[in-house]
């Protein structure tokens, strides 16, 4: 039996279409999503609130392995978005990611072009923490001076990658982080720093 999705499908998808343009103009900005009772593991809360909300049958998507394998998570998926599965990472307008341990390099994902950076693939990426506490810097524009952000488990090189990806500025990937209710996101604009103790 599938999960329910929205109790109801027009305001929460409004509501969490504005926490994750909130998160977005202010990266590192941990916002609480909601409208959601339950989700096919292991998919979060908030990924799939964002899934229902930004997906529909003209966006491709890609799950990692975690995700694809999971016949609820694929059939709950297909049912509540019509968003057709793609094998190939170049073609997906947005990649799910459960076990960021496995999470392919940025460059696996269409980084858009010059003409149509907006064709560039989104990641939701689950993480078990989430907070403001020391681990990552971020500054840029959305952020006044600096902000913390704590996300954990990320790949050990994600910074150097998330280097690369401001480079190709206008081109590259956006990334929103989701854990449990919680997103915050990092926009390919955002500068993204390993914090000093």
């Amino acid at each position: 039996m599938l999960a329910p999705a929205f109790a109801d499908p027009v305001l929460a998808s409004q509501a969490v279409f504005r926490c994750v343009m909130d998160a977005m103009a202010r990266p590192g900005t941990i916002v609480a999503t909601s409208g959601l009772a339950r989700a096919p593991r292991p998919l979060s809360l908030a990924a799939a609130a964002v899934t229902l909300t930004l997906l529909d049958f003209e966006t491709p998507m890609w799950l990692d392995p975690a995700l694809a394998q999971s016949p609820d998570v694929v059939g709950w998926l297909r049912f509540h978005t019509g968003a057709p599965l793609t094998d190939d990472p170049q073609r997906a307008a947005f990649g799910l990611i459960a076990d960021p341990s496995k999470m392919p390099q940025l460059a696996a994902f269409s980084q858009g072009s010059m003409e149509y950076p907006d064709r560039a693939t989104t990641l939701v990426v689950q993480v078990e923490c989430l907070s403001n506490d020391r681990g990552l810097c971020l500054f840029g524009p959305g952020i006044k001076g600096s902000r913390a952000l704590f996300a954990s488990p990320l790949p050990a090189d994600f910074v150097a990658r998330m280097r690369a990806n401001r480079a190709l500025f206008p081109r590259g990937v956006d990334i929103i982080l989701a854990a449990g209710e919680m997103l915050a996101a990092l926009p390919r604009s955002a500068h993204v720093a390993a914090e000093q103790a």
